[in-house]
Formats: C-alpha cells, structure tokens, sequence
C-alpha cells in the first residue's frame, strides 16, 4: 500500500496544520539556539552589571532592580526675606491662669519637664492595708510592739495580725522591757500590756523602786502542748499564750512567781490579777511542767469558761526540824517509866509470905476467892523527831 503525505492530506482535512506545527518547531529551536549564542557572548558584561544575562534568568524578581532615573526634588517655595523697615510683631500675653511666678537663674535654664518635682515621676505607691482596731489602739504610748508579717505555719501554726513585743510603757513614760521580746497575737500583746501597766506597776513600787523588765520564758513556738509529740497545737504555737517567769526591779532585784521564798501575799495578789484577765493560768500544782514558771493565754472556749490553776505554796522554813530541840534546865525531872506488867507480878508474888508473916492474912476472910493486883496503864513517853 503506497502512503504519503499528500495523500494523508487528501485523506484528512488536518493534515495541514500538523505541517504548520512542525515548521513552527523548527523555527522556536532555531531562535533558541540564536538567543543562547547572543547570550553567551554578552553574558559576562550583564553579569558584572547585575542586569540578568537571560530573559528568564530574573522570573521570580530575586535580583535588586536599579532605578533608570534619577530622582529629582521638587523645590519647595521659601517666603521672601522680611523688610527691614517692617515693625515689630507684638507677642500675645499668656492667659491669666498659667502665669508663674519668675523662676530662679538655675530653674529657668531647665526645661520644664525637668522643673518638675520628682515625686510625680515616681509609681504610685500600693495601697497599705487597713490596720485592725486593736492594731490601731496599741500605739506607742502603750507599747513599742511593731507590726510583723503574718506566719501561716504546718499543722496550723502561726496566725494574723502579729505583733513583736519589746517594751510596755507605764503611764509614767517609763518602759518595762521584755526579756526576750515576744511574738504574740495582738490582742494577747495588748492585754499583756494592760496587766503590767495597771497591776503589776503598782505592785512593784512596794518592792524597791518600780518594775523594770518582764522575764519571758516562751512565747511563739510552733509545737503541741507541753512539747509531746503528737499532742494538740498548744496555744504557743498560735502566738496567743505568754509564759512569765519573773518580775525584774529597778534595784536590781528579780522576783520569781514561783519562789516560796517570796512573800505568799505577793504571789497571791499575782494570782488574783492574773486569773482575772486570761482565760488559763497554769503555775505549780497544775502538772509538774509548769513549776517554775507560770503559763497565760488567751484560748476562747464555750461558755467563757476559764481555767486557774496555780497553788500558792507556803514559804519553807528557814531552818528544817530535823533534831528536837534541847530540854531547858528548869523543866520538871523526867518521869521513870513505869515496869512491864509481868515483872510487876512477880514482884507482887514475891511480897506474898512476908505479908502472911505480918498478919495480913488474917484480914482475908476463909473461903474467899483470891484478887489479884490490878495491873496499872503503862504511860508511854513521847517523843518528838
């Protein structure tokens, strides 16, 4: 079968246009083949200049462009120079209401902003906290018991509103310090404060001169009552108790509360002022671990109930009986003591015969029954250890 392209052409009607496409191949590759030679030839000349040796080397607009023209500022207008001869331009006078007074040479030569003072440039301060109403109450007329921050301790210790207790000062503007200072709430610090000045104060001038310092033995300290493990918080450990051990003077003299030694109405008018003020008192007699010193609190409980716990020992004496005292010369002899009961009836039967022989027999009838002597009570002498 004989096949060409004219007779594909006659055959189908398209067969001219694929001819067309085929020269228009021929020629795109023979401009390419123009465009890479051109290109190769003035490649690195463009190249230094940073024009792109190809059309389609800067598609993506990746290499810096440079401007074809310069730039160029249009003139603004100036105004024309001022005549000479033209008057003066009268300044308008500031308002009324921000006339200042002159400043002085080394004011006027800051700028204004510098003038300011610098208590506007600073940040405003937070806002304190409000004080409580016993906090507002124990000023330093009363005591010098500044402000510490709250403790929120394990197991519940600490507490608010807490205050370091360092002196009370007496109406007279003396102060009694306290040894150490304390940490307590502030309601058990102002109560402690109100005891000292009003009972203890005038107490102390009937003992040499005025009170001087309170000896404090405990105060905060976070642990269970009576320091037992695993006992209940103690009042300590809420900074709400106090224990006192002694009352300094101004002599010099320390008067210890547990001391039988101490004058008993003393230790007594103690007693009273104390148990009438806090809600437990515990001193000697109450358990053997508050004997040498006497525990204050201020536990809340129902009913208002109270607890006062402290025996008033009597004073020892100065010197102890342990021998009896000497018998004075002009004391009576000393009775004998009286025989046993069996040595006195011998002696009673041995004396028998003799009386027969005297005729004491005959005074007992015949046939009566015979008595016997009567034994007499054995005086017992006492004696004193």
């Amino acid at each position: 079968m004989n096949f060409s392209a004219e007779k594909a052409s006659r055959k189908w009607p398209d067969g001219a246009f694929r001819r067309a496409a085929a020269a228009m191949v021929t020629a795109a590759g023979a401009l390419l083949c123009l465009l890479l030679s051109l290109g190769m030839q003035a490649g690195p000349a463009q190249a230094a200049r940073g024009v792109p040796t190809f059309p389609w080397d800067d598609l993506f607009g990746t290499r810096p462009h440079r401007a074809h023209k310069a730039v160029r500022r249009s003139a603004v207008p100036l105004p024309r120079p001022r005549p000479a001869d033209a008057p003066a331009a009268a300044e308008p006078e500031p308002p009324a209401a921000e006339t200042q007074p002159p400043a002085a040479p080394a004011e006027a030569a800051r700028p204004r902003e510098m003038a300011k003072p610098a208590e506007a440039a600073r940040p405003a301060e937070p806002p304190k906290p409000q004080l409580s109403a016993c906090r507002q109450a124990l000023t330093e007329e009363i005591a010098i018991a500044p402000s510490i921050p709250d403790i929120h301790g394990a197991g519940g210790c600490g507490g608010e509103d807490l205050v370091r207790l360092e002196a009370i000062v007496l109406p007279d503007r003396r102060k009694v310090a306290v040894k150490p200072a304390a940490i307590l709430r502030c309601k058990m610090a102002a109560a402690v404060a109100d005891w000292v000045r009003t009972d203890i104060a005038p107490l102390a001038q009937t003992l040499g001169g005025g009170i001087s310092n309170l000896d404090n033995f405990d105060s905060f300290e976070c642990r269970g009552r009576n320091r037992v493990a695993g006992a209940q918080l103690s009042e300590h450990g809420r900074a709400n108790a106090l224990d006192v051990r002694a009352l300094g003077l101004s002599n010099g003299k320390s008067i210890s509360l547990t001391d039988r030694s101490v004058p008993r109405d003393l230790r007594e008018a103690v007693l009273h002022s104390v148990c009438a003020r806090f809600s437990t008192v515990l001193g000697p007699g109450s358990d053997w671990y508050h004997e040498d010193h006497i525990h204050l609190d201020l536990i809340e409980r129902r009913s208002n109930y109270r607890i006062c716990q402290w025996n008033v020992y009597d004073p020892l004496p100065q010197v102890a009986p342990l021998l009896p005292a000497e018998r004075p010369e002009e004391a009576p002899p000393r009775e004998v003591a009286a025989k046993s009961d069996a040595s006195r009836h011998d002696a009673t039967k041995a004396d028998e015969p003799d009386a027969a022989k005297s005729g004491d027999a005959a005074a007992v009838p015949k046939g009566a029954p015979e008595t016997k002597p009567q034994p007499t009570k054995k005086r017992r002498q006492s004696r004193r250890f």
